[in-house]
């Protein structure tokens, strides 16, 4: 009885392994949706446009802080 007891668990394991691979593995292949698509480019043209911002020097701060 101990026996099957100890390998319920292992088994259980390998069993959701197996139905969890099986899962991904059958992902859907159609190309992408036009607003996806377009959504995607917006997205890529915000990011440049972010990267270029970085990337320019920061204007110098005029006067100074005392304390």
């Amino acid at each position: 009885m101990h026996t099957l007891l100890l390998l319920v668990c292992p088994v259980g394991m390998g069993l959701m392994m197996l139905l969890m691979g099986r899962g991904t593995r059958t992902r859907d292949t159609t190309s992408p949706d036009p607003g996806t698509a377009q959504e995607l480019a917006a997205l890529r043209s915000e990011l440049a446009e972010l990267r270029t911002r970085r990337e320019a020097p920061e204007p110098e701060l005029t006067g100074s802080i005392r304390g």
